[in-house]
């Protein structure tokens, strides 16, 4: 280990790991239920400035306008997740979603777009039988995060920017949490964070695809540490590509980013090299499929060749009335502006990209996980949305759970109280591994970074067969020896951003085994997960879900039976003869 790596110490009351939907609703839930709990919100970044939750644009599903119904709601999300969603996690995820977009209105100051008559405007998203997408036009990630954000500096609510998590450290005794090893990014120093309770809200980030939407800092690093200190994942191969990521060339980060979903439900086509549409030819909703299905009709059509000029296909909603795209989509047109697209009049060229992790580390309603003082909510969590996540649910799932955790933690964290003795080996380990790369001479790291990206695209990505993913796991195991090979420069860890990449890449690569384990598992296609040589989707009244875990630096794979809690493959909620 290097001489000059410190290690400084901190403690506090609550730890919030992430600064999106999940963590920042968190903090504030455990504040204001317990005013003298001294809660900490620690973020890889700045708080409001970064994360995946500022980035949606879509919107917020709930069940909010007449003729709707949180068991309409329910029905789409369990039947879009094709009936391997934990029920009552979803349950709650519908029925919650009415008191918080209350609360984010009434209580934190947002702003949604209304109808004429003041009531909440609610647009058409793929994949539901109800229009019931809450929205602030186009830019609904950023009004929510910039309220929650003036909430949290409003109140005695600590903050460690620049700080990523790389350890969740057990107690002593093994007990339970006692707290999480950080990196402060700008001292370039460890920093020992003991906590009575700690929030696991992350976010999920599958950037190791070719084609992704977050921002290059979301490296699945929640789910990365809970398999580290054994806690179980589910659901890991469900990896969701949103259909339409903006294609601008292989030299722009932009590329992946994503033309949102709102443009197919207010009637935008999909069209192939020559211009013509094909979705009608995958399924009788067309352009409005549910993600899964989309993107793989648009992957099937890029393999035939008949593509645009960087390998994508294209999306146009010149058709339609040209002030009502301006006006709705304001940002989706200024967006493609920018990169020399004309959304209003011409064709935006656009490519499926991994955009959502809807598997995830095991846990409760409550949001407890299998260890005591640990909680979780938001992406890095598994269970909520199945096979398949309805666009609209995401910020609902992270808003709901993280005011759940934060009310949770706040019922069972005493201020002050004492704080358990940290496991002093898991501290060494987790320094040793990410000091690795410090030892050695340094070397470049993007090749590993393009090789992971071509391969988990190619083998693991939107089509998978038995073959494929046995290239996938092999190279993934080839890649993590390459990159211990692999040494940065160690003069000044202060913003070493290649050391950083060295600890991203890492996880990454821990993430993606774990994707293609379940994947290899899982012979059938359920939603996001298709299987070439499985196409059919099978024996829905049995269902199973995949289980993960990692022991001596093995993934071990199990299933586990679907419990129908409340509906039953082939039952319905919906009273179909209602008013």
């Amino acid at each position: 280990m290097p001489v000059d790596i410190k290690i400084e110490q901190h403690k506090t009351d609550v730890l919030v790991l992430g600064s999106g939907g999940a963590g920042l609703f968190g903090a504030l839930h455990a504040k204001a239920a317990n005013p003298d709990l001294e809660v900490t919100v620690a973020v890889k970044g700045l708080l409001g400035k970064c994360g995946c939750t500022r980035m949606v644009q879509g919107g917020y599903n709930v069940a909010l306008a007449p003729g709707d119904s949180v068991e309409r709601h329910f029905m789409d999300t369990v039947e879009g997740g094709k009936w391997i969603n934990r029920q009552d996690l979803a349950w709650t995820l519908v029925e919650q979603a009415q008191v918080r977009i209350r609360e984010l209105e009434n209580e934190l100051g947002c702003f949604f777009d209304r109808n004429p008559d003041g009531t909440v405007h609610q647009k058409a998203f793929a994949g539901q039988t109800f229009d019931r997408t809450v929205h602030k036009g186009d830019l609904t990630g950023i009004e929510i995060i910039n309220r929650l954000a003036e909430q949290v500096w409003a109140r005695d609510i600590k903050r460690m920017e620049d700080h990523r998590a790389v350890a969740l450290i057990p107690a002593k005794d093994g007990s339970r949490i006692a707290g999480v090893l950080m990196i402060d990014m700008r001292a370039g120093i460890f920093r020992m964070v003991r906590a009575q309770s700690v929030l696991l809200a992350t976010g999920g980030g599958p950037t190791m695809y070719k084609y992704h939407t977050p921002s290059g800092d979301k490296t699945c690093d929640g789910m990365a540490m809970g398999i580290r200190l054994g806690l179980t994942l589910r659901d890991m191969e469900m990896v969701q590509f949103h259909p339409t990521g903006l294609i601008a060339g292989e030299d722009t980060r932009i590329t992946g980013t994503i033309i949102e979903e709102g443009l197919r439900g207010a009637g935008g086509y999909l069209l192939d090299g020559n211009g013509e549409r094909f979705m009608h030819k995958y399924d009788e909703r067309g352009e409005r499929a549910t993600r899964d299905i989309v993107s793989r009709g648009m992957f099937q059509e890029m393999r035939t060749g008949t593509i645009a000029k960087h390998g994508g296909l294209y999306i146009t909603m010149k058709h339609l009335d040209p002030t009502m795209v301006k006006k709705n989509f304001k940002g989706m047109v200024e967006r493609c502006g920018d990169c020399g697209f004309d959304l209003v009049s011409g064709n935006v060229e656009v490519v499926p990209t991994a955009h959502y992790m809807m598997g995830g580390i095991v846990f409760e309603p409550d949001c407890k996980t299998e260890i005591p003082g640990l909680y979780a909510a938001g992406e890095d969590t598994g269970g909520v949305h199945g096979a398949n996540r309805l666009g609209g649910n995401g910020v609902a799932n992270s808003t709901v759970f993280g005011g759940i955790a934060g009310d949770t933690i706040a019922r069972e964290t005493t201020p002050g109280a004492p704080l358990v003795e940290p496991d002093q080996s898991a501290i060494d380990e987790a320094i040793q591994l990410c000091c690795k790369p410090l030892n050695r001479p340094p070397a470049q790291i993007d090749q590993v970074r393009t090789k992971l990206w071509d391969h988990m695209w190619e083998d693991a990505g939107i089509f998978r067969d038995a073959e494929s993913l046995a290239r996938a796991k092999a190279t993934l195991d080839d890649l993590d020896g390459e990159l211990d090979t692999i040494g940065v420069a160690d003069t000044n860890l202060a913003y070493n951003l290649t050391w950083h990449d060295w600890i991203n890449l890492k996880n990454l690569i821990l993430v993606s085994r774990s994707v293609v384990a379940a994947a290899t598992a899982r012979e059938d296609s359920r939603g996001a997960h298709f299987r070439a040589d499985f196409p059919d989707v099978r024996d829905l009244e049995n269902s199973t879900y995949t289980v993960v875990r990692m022991k001596d630096d093995k993934i071990t794979l199990g299933t586990e039976p679907v419990d129908f809690t409340i509906v039953k493959p082939g039952e319905t909620l919906i009273d179909e003869t209602a008013a």
